[in-house]
């Protein structure tokens, strides 16, 4: 018997800021095959359909390349997803989210494959969205932690109650709180052990934003040992460091976002700030790493790594990678307006066409009952 020939499934999208509703949605659609391959639009793409990107392509393209469930990327893909594009890469269908993705002219970008009988769809992750972390950054304040925050920019010329006021609000582009499940981690974390004689590298931090520097650093911690563990830190740890109104991303985001990595073998979710020998004789740490970044002291003014370093255990790993998570901050805020209406322009097409939508189903609806009517008389 000959072998079956495997499934392979295409996806494509902008991946911008890649975030753990990205890995969720690249989760899903790889079991619906046996090979996953991401098709990735370039920054020009994105620019003429949806307006300017956060995130440059080539970050783009090595983040996704680290998600753990993705086989192959495919870079500069059309924005419309084509027939010609699943053939060329030998895939059975297309798959996406349950949201709407929209081309420049206000149409489904993936109307061509729906019509043709090669689409399936994934359930889009709740309370998590690029628009939603750009709003998050616009905004910096804390209310993004807050359940039942709505964290959307403001629009100028209005107020917080104003803002608030609005019934118009597209269900893809506003914002919903993340609400984290013990399944949900169960389905991100690859729940093995190290094996016997593993070398086993540990590593903590914020890790918000997860971004194309993190990736990098951990690619190289992972070249260290056979089994990395990294300790996230809390909420309230973050901002004691870091100050301001960080972390965006609250603990439950961040481990998600980091589980995803296919560098990442386990999380800890509220790593203590100082590593303890009891820590480390926890998990049996071989190596801790720390990347080049000055190491803040801790809540009482000591050197958190004071231990590993006496037990010569201490590494310092440079990822050459100068991206940090106030840097993208920073782009955002330098460029507030365009980020703004890019935001403002995305919802409401997607309002327009619910709008048409929902008016085709009434009409649909009316005639059926009008059908039916004529039928019994």
């Amino acid at each position: 018997m000959a072998d079956k020939k495997p499934v392979r499934v295409w996806v494509d999208g902008c991946f911008d800021m890649v975030h753990f509703g990205h890995a969720n949605f690249l989760r899903q659609a790889k079991k619906l095959g046996d090979v996953l391959v991401v098709g990735i639009h370039s920054d020009v793409e994105i620019a003429k359909h949806k307006g300017p990107p956060v995130m440059k392509e080539e970050d783009r393209y090595k983040m996704v390349r680290s998600i753990k469930w993705v086989d192959e990327v495919i870079e500069d893909v059309p924005y419309v997803t084509e027939l010609e594009t699943l053939d060329k890469y030998n895939c059975d269908f297309c798959a996406h989210g349950d949201d709407i993705t929209l081309d420049s002219d206000g149409r489904d970008t993936y109307r061509i494959v729906k019509e043709q009988g090669r689409y399936k769809e994934c359930r889009r992750t709740a309370g998590v969205s690029t628009t939603d972390l750009v709003g998050r950054m616009l905004l910096m304040t804390k209310t993004h932690h807050l359940v039942g925050a709505r964290n959307s920019p403001i629009p100028e010329g209005k107020t917080n109650n104003e803002a608030s006021c609005s019934n118009l609000k597209s269900p893809y582009t506003g914002i919903s709180q993340f609400l984290p499940t013990t399944n949900k981690i169960i389905q991100f974390a690859e729940g093995k052990d190290p094996n016997p004689g593993d070398k086993i590298v540990y590593t903590a931090g914020a890790f918000d934003l997860f971004h194309v520097g993190h990736v990098d650093f951990l690619e190289k911690v992972s070249k260290l040992g056979n089994y990395v563990i990294v300790g996230l830190h809390t909420d309230e740890e973050v901002n004691r460091y870091w100050c301001g109104n960080y972390p965006i991303m609250n603990l439950h985001e961040r481990t998600l976002s980091v589980l995803a990595c296919r560098y990442v073998n386990e999380v800890v979710i509220g790593a203590p700030y100082t590593v303890t020998n009891s820590l480390l004789d926890h998990f049996g740490v071989d190596v801790v790493a720390h990347g080049m970044t000055p190491t803040k002291p801790s809540a009482t003014g000591e050197n958190p790594y004071e231990i590993p370093t006496n037990k010569g255990i201490f590494k310092l790993v440079d990822s050459c990678n100068d991206m940090s998570t106030s840097k993208i901050v920073d782009r955002i805020i330098e460029n507030r307006r365009n980020y703004q209406e890019r935001n403002e322009r995305k919802e409401q097409k997607e309002i327009r066409l619910i709008e048409m939508m929902e008016e085709q189903n009434k009409n649909a609806q009316q005639f059926q009952h009008y059908s039916e009517s004529n039928f019994q008389k």
